[in-house]
């Protein structure tokens, strides 16, 4: 019985190598001869690579510049850059007040979808990341420091402080309407 089963182990392995052996070198001239004739009529196009520009040490002269390494570099930077932002008069404020959550968010990601009378106060139900918020006049949405200036049965009015092209700071209007049957 082990004798039958190892004879029959060996014709399988047999007939395996014979049917692999057959799979080889048969029939591939047709391919062979297509590669060989792509190869031949494809020309690859190389653009030249630029000569690199030749290099010029800068002596660093330590009594009129900071270093590059300091701190004090960064600090100026900063502070440059944050006195250019505040010195238009309409930032100063909004850059060192507290910031409220909703203005993490960018307005297009906010629904208004409700309205609320509180003791004789309008309050919208504001939708953001599938959570409902309750936005007062006076509160801030969105990143572009926009601050709600009215409401009403349909919308949101907000007052925005934005970049226009030329770098300066402008106010915009900016209006969040009232999403009806919004099921989300």
């Amino acid at each position: 019985m082990i004798d039958l089963r190892r004879s029959m182990g060996w014709a399988g392995l047999c007939l395996v190598a014979a049917l692999v052996a057959g799979c080889g070198a048969a029939g591939n001239e047709e391919l062979t001869g297509w590669m060989a004739q792509q190869r031949a009529t494809v020309k690859p196009k190389v653009d030249p690579v630029a000569e690199p520009k030749p290099y010029s040490p800068q002596a660093f002269t330590e009594s009129a510049e900071l270093s590059p390494f300091s701190d004090e570099k960064l600090t100026r930077s900063f502070r440059d850059e944050t006195s250019g932002a505040a010195s238009s008069g309409l930032l100063a404020a909004e850059v060192n007040r507290r910031k409220e959550p909703l203005e993490a968010l960018p307005l297009d990601t906010m629904a208004m979808v409700g309205l609320l009378d509180k003791r004789g106060q309008r309050v919208a139900l504001v939708r953001a990341n599938n959570l409902l918020y309750q936005v007062r006049a006076g509160n801030y949405l969105g990143q572009n420091y926009g601050r709600v200036v009215g409401i009403t049965e349909t919308q949101i009015t907000l007052r925005e402080i934005v970049q226009d092209a030329a770098g300066e700071w402008i106010e915009r209007r900016t209006t969040l309407d009232l999403q009806e049957g919004s099921g989300k």
